[in-house]
């Protein structure tokens, strides 16, 4: 058998190689959704993306006999050391044949290219951020994975454990069917209607009129929610902007509620429709129709994901997340929706957990981050 030659990414036919290796590793996998080219070259560093504004990555490919087989993105995220106070590097867009000749030296890279901009240790999978796709599957293969969510080969935890990583932390993505909201709005019907008479919340949906206003609300409470959360790292303004634009199309303003004080936001949250099936039939492209198929016909997609529900610190014991929740049940129930992913949880974070675990929301996939120092 040949040997395995690791490359620095450095051509326009390399960033090529390095986007389509997914195509040919998960083939025969029928629970694999492709991701939106056009989206993956700008996290990747192919071209302009506001992350890049404040972080460096040089991705590598392993290569055998002229084919590729194996692929890495090494990242310095400059903000994170910065709110962190830290030298910690990051590895991300991993795959990799089940293979130690191909995934070790495709970790030594990695490691070794982090190492030489004096990082102290590597965290990942991150892809290329907390704020974007985060963790490695490692429980839950039997279904897809929901929008903006990510799946990997069942191997790849022995791959990176291989490589002298440990786990550092697990995130849980939770499930609910239709059926479980009359049973959740029968126990929460009356402290929601407390909590909104004692503290004077009021709700609303989402002003389509002042979209891009709107968005950047809700990320800014985000950031303000999640300051304090494992591992965050704030959005920059550039990102807001990019992320809004982003989800300007795909965002169903009924499935996103603004909890009010007095007309100041205090909360949010925030649904997406499930169009990984719609990205599987496109097979990533959004051009030249890939767009327009898309987004047609929203409504006859059955499945979403609840990406967000934060509310800001000062008002975090308020059990306003109950009436968030809450407000969510008529908008999706008059959709049709018929399943809802709540996604991601941190496995730290007992009173989100506790709150879904009650509400009989079923957990039913785990994302893991592993850790490792550097020499």
């Amino acid at each position: 058998m040949s040997e395995v030659r690791i490359i620095p990414v450095s051509t326009r036919r390399e960033q090529r190689e390095f986007v389509d290796l997914p195509w040919r590793l998960y083939r025969d996998d029928e629970n694999w959704i492709p991701p939106l080219i056009h989206e993956q070259r700008g996290l990747l560093g192919y071209r302009r993306h506001p992350f890049y504004q404040a972080a460096e990555v040089q991705t590598f490919l392993a290569q055998r006999g002229g084919e590729t087989c194996g692929r890495i993105a090494a990242i310095v995220n400059h903000a994170h050391n910065q709110w962190h106070k830290d030298k910690l590097g990051f590895f991300g867009f991993f795959e990799s044949e089940d293979d130690l000749e191909v995934s070790a030296p495709l970790f030594e890279a990695a490691a070794k290219w982090l190492a030489d901009r004096d990082m102290t240790s590597v965290r990942g999978p991150c892809n290329p951020s907390i704020n974007y796709e985060w963790g490695l599957l490692v429980d839950g293969f039997d279904k897809p994975p929901m929008f903006m969510m990510t799946y990997n080969q069942p191997y790849y935890e022995q791959l990176i454990r291989a490589a002298g990583f440990e786990k550092a932390h697990d995130l849980f993505a939770f499930w609910g069917h239709v059926g479980m909201l009359s049973q959740m709005d029968d126990k929460h019907r009356v402290i929601d209607e407390g909590i909104r008479e004692r503290f004077g919340i009021t709700l609303r949906q989402m002003d389509r009129k002042k979209f891009r206003q709107e968005v950047e609300m809700f990320l800014n409470i985000y950031n303000e929610a999640l300051s304090a959360t494992w591992g965050f790292v704030p959005l920059s303004e550039a990102e807001v902007a990019s992320t809004a634009s982003q989800l300007r199309h795909m965002i169903v303003p009924d499935m996103t509620l603004v909890a009010e004080v007095r007309g100041k936001p205090i909360g949010v949250i925030f649904g997406l429709l499930d169009y990984n099936e719609r990205i599987r039939e496109i097979n990533g492209r959004l051009l030249p129709f890939g767009f327009l198929k898309l987004l047609r016909r929203r409504n006859e997609i059955t499945r979403m994901r609840v990406i967000s529900a934060n509310v800001i610190p000062e008002y975090q014991s308020w059990g306003v997340g109950i009436s968030l929740a809450r407000g969510l049940i008529e908008p999706v129930l008059k959709h049709g929706v018929t399943e809802a992913e709540f996604s991601w949880v941190l496995e730290s974070n007992d009173l989100s957990r506790k709150t879904l675990e009650k509400a009989g929301a079923i957990r039913y996939k785990t994302y893991r981050l592993f850790e490792r120092n550097l020499p």
